[in-house]
């Protein structure tokens, strides 16, 4: 239940952080590593010549505390690192019937897995199975296809750019390029709306450019839950002089005030003010919001002529301005104040902050993408930027805040359905084979097309498919079709029950992990937001003796199926990872010298045209782009949900049942609803509501959900991902990106009914 509105005896709004994170991270420790194993492990997430948090992708200071981490990267660890692993004959007590009427929050607390598992045809329970009859089993189906094509090989950002590589490669010398991964259910929008305009679908800043900034606006993302450790460089911005402006339906409590866990005035209860300028704009209405901040730019530089405008980095480094400025003056205050619900004199709050500003950052995350006007709402924010030219220079530009450790460095070593013709040619180059040209599927046409029989197997590298995916009915409907759908994971989760006639699991090391080979001890490199590549390291000792490496998974996986077809030394490359990095170096631009630099403390910085101001668009420039308002009209007693993580969760991975920052207690079945809305739907806080929602004429239901009073823009709701994904139709995606819509579902609230 609801235990609190977030402030305290004097009515300040209480801090996110301080004892509080503490308190959380080491009971969680305590509970899964003990004292000891705590300290152990603990003690070397962030650090050089340590492993990589696999809790989000906010990078470390080039100077590191000796404790570098926040606690959900705690609480992640901790969930790896778990003493608890599955027992002999678990499986066998429990057939996946059982197993599925179980709640996906019990599923990942059962612990590590620590054997191959093997669901026969269409039976009820996995049985241990040895890695060599794994590999043969799935090498014969895979060889039994009618083609290439009817297999997808779906990654997790998780995943290590080594072992991506490795995958992207089997699936190319397989013969497909049907690549999804979990980019087309995030950032992808980001990376289409970025390369769109500036030429590369990362971020241009480092964390050196927060250092230096003189204003950061943090729009449609959560750091406190998502990114905690973004909080720390928030508060030293502020605390420089540095204006912050939050834009997000909820009013989040880590935006609000931090208190830093490692400070003493935060352990006693003190905390800072963060934002300068909070506005809660309605879900979906940042196109609106941006296009006002954007006229007040303008109207302020009509005033007073270039002190709002870099004119001349508009004349010499952009394009497409004139038409901007044409159509942004087709739109009124009144239109775009009645479409984001913020005021004309909140939008020009936020533009003085900018225009004042000598360089500003803007951050985002998936409170913009997973629209169907994702990209034209990143692309809003490039306008933004190039109207004072923050881009390309210290302190400034786009900052895409990527939520999975290594999201971004699967993607530029070449996990993609639709690869560049260049990339093709030097990998085929290089392993001496020809690449297919044909693109692939993505995620949402992945589940189509097993839907429809055209991909009869489905091999996921990391993740948990089922459950991340929209429309959940139909993507289980679409992998049990699946003749075989293999899983590599480290814990049980949804998607080894929802899964094909037949089912492989195989076990892999985590992050924490020790991690030998023939060659000796090995190492991985990720990349994170900021396009900084370094070294992981695991030193635990496996959980299981038959655990095993992804790159040797997809080594030994792609030796069985290729067989005599493949002339790479598959083996030759997992026995030592330096031979693996040396390929990558090879094929993909950016990572020469790939072993001697990966091996520098903090590691490097991938190159990039734009953060120099070189556009590798068509014209050489950056473009301006024109967008209409998006169509955000519900029927009468309609709201618009806006899906979000609780507080004791990851991605689809639930820690605990508690939501702190935000007064849940016990319950993640919730919807947070305005009073005002509450009342207009003829219900009371803490009834029990159905959730129905609505899109082409279809209506999709979940049940039992408790309604919450919150503080959020009327017209508004918000409810945890994964349990309302059901509610997001497939066919419901954004324009060019195709990411779905988690963030902006047309929904209603109706009387409960009895739970099946």
């Amino acid at each position: 239940m609801s235990d609190s509105d977030g402030r305290d005896s004097s009515g300040t709004e209480r801090a996110a952080g301080g004892l509080e994170s503490v308190v959380s991270a080491l009971r969680v420790a305590q509970r899964e590593l003990g004292a000891r194993r705590s300290l152990r492990v603990l003690g070397q997430l962030n650090q050089a010549g340590g492993f990589d948090c696999p809790g989000c992708a906010w990078p470390e200071p080039e100077r590191r505390a000796p404790i570098e981490f926040c606690e959900n990267g705690a609480k992640a660890v901790a969930h790896e690192a778990t003493r608890r692993r599955f027992e002999p004959g678990f499986f066998r007590d429990w057939p996946i019937r059982a197993l599925s009427r179980q709640s996906d929050h019990w599923l990942e607390q059962q612990g590590r897995l620590a054997e191959p598992l093997y669901r026969a045809r269409d039976a009820e329970v996995y049985e241990p199975v040895s890695w060599e009859e794994a590999f043969a089993r799935i090498a014969q189906i895979l060889n039994g296809l009618g083609s290439a094509d009817e297999a997808a090989f779906y990654t997790s950002g998780r995943t290590s750019n080594e072992a991506a590589f490795l995958y992207q490669l089997f699936a190319r010398e397989f013969g497909t390029n049907n690549l999804p991964d979990c980019s087309n259910m995030c950032h992808e929008s980001s990376g289409t709306g970025l390369t769109e305009t500036i030429g590369v679908g990362k971020g241009t800043v480092g964390l050196d450019d927060f250092a230096r900034t003189e204003a950061v606006f943090v729009i449609g993302q959560n750091p406190g839950t998502n990114h905690p450790r973004m909080l720390s460089t928030l508060q030293a911005a502020k605390r420089r002089g540095a204006k912050i402006v939050a834009i997000n339906p909820l009013r989040e409590r880590a935006l609000v005030r931090f208190g830093h866990p490692q400070e003493p005035r935060a352990l006693l209860g003190g905390g800072e003010a963060i934002a300068d300028l909070y506005l809660q704009v309605r879900v979906g209405g940042d196109v609106a919001l941006l296009k006002g901040i954007m006229k007040e730019v303008l109207e302020a530089d009509a005033r007073r002529p270039g002190a709002a405008v870099d004119w001349d980095f508009l004349r010499t480094r952009t394009q497409g301005f004139d038409a901007f400025r044409r159509h942004l003056e087709r739109f009124c205050f009144a239109e775009l104040e009645a479409q984001s619900g913020i005021s004309r004199a909140d939008m020009r709050r936020a533009a003085d902050i900018y225009i004042r500003a000598g360089s500003a950052i803007v951050c985002w995350a998936m409170g913009l993408t997973q629209h169907r006007n994702g990209v034209a709402n990143v692309q809003e924010i490039v306008n933004l930027l190039l109207l004072r030219g923050n881009i390309g220079r210290r302190g400034a530009g786009p900052c895409p805040v990527r939520g999975h450790s290594n999201v971004q460095g699967d993607r530029t070593v070449g996990i993609t359905e639709r690869p560049q013709a260049a990339f093709l040619e030097r990998l085929g180059a290089e392993f001496g084979f020809e690449p297919p040209s044909a693109h692939g599927l993505d995620t949402i046409d992945t589940i189509r097309a097993m839907e429809e029989g055209r991909v009869r197997a489905f091999v996921g590298l990391g993740g948990n498919f089922a459950t991340a995916t929209p429309d959940s009915a139909r993507t289980a409907q679409a992998l049990r079709r699946c003749a075989l759908t293999v899983q590599v994971s480290t814990a049980l989760n949804r998607s080894h029950l929802v899964c094909g006639r037949e089912a492989i699991v195989l076990p892999c090391l985590g992050r924490t992990e020790r991690d030998v080979q023939t060659g000796g001890a090995q190492f991985v490199s990720v990349e994170n937001s900021m396009s900084v590549v370094h070294a992981s390291r695991g030193e635990l000792p496996p959980v299981s003796e038959q655990l095993r490496s992804e790159p040797w998974i997809v080594a030994r996986l792609a030796e069985a199926v290729l067989g005599s077809r493949t002339r790479t030394a598959w083996r030759d490359l997992v026995a030592d990872y330096d031979r693996i990095r040396e390929r990558i170096e090879r094929v993909i631009p950016g990572f020469a010298d790939y072993n001697r630099r990966i091996r520098t403390p903090g590691g490097f910085v991938l190159p990039s045209g734009a953060r120099e101001r070189r556009f590798e668009t068509p014209s050489g420039r950056a473009h301006f782009t024109c967008h209409d308002l998006p169509e955000l009209a519900v029927a009468a007693g309609r709201l618009r949900l806006t899906t979000i993580r609780s507080h004791d969760q990851f991605n689809t991975t639930i820690y605990g049942l508690d939501d702190r920052y935000r007064g849940v207690r016990g319950d993640r079945r919730v919807v947070f609803v305005h009073p005002a809305d509450i009342a207009a739907c003829g219900f009371t806080a803490g009834d029990r509501v159905d959730l129905a929602s609505y899109f082409r004429g279809e209506t999709r239901r979940v049940k039992g959900f408790r309604i919450v009073p919150y503080d959020l823009p009327q017209g508004c709701a918000a409810a945890y991902f994964p349990e309302v994904n059901p509610l997001v139709s497939l066919d419901d995606a954004a324009e060019k990106s195709r990411t779905p819509t988690y963030k902006s579902i047309e929904i209603s609230l109706e009387k409960a009914t009895p739970l099946e």
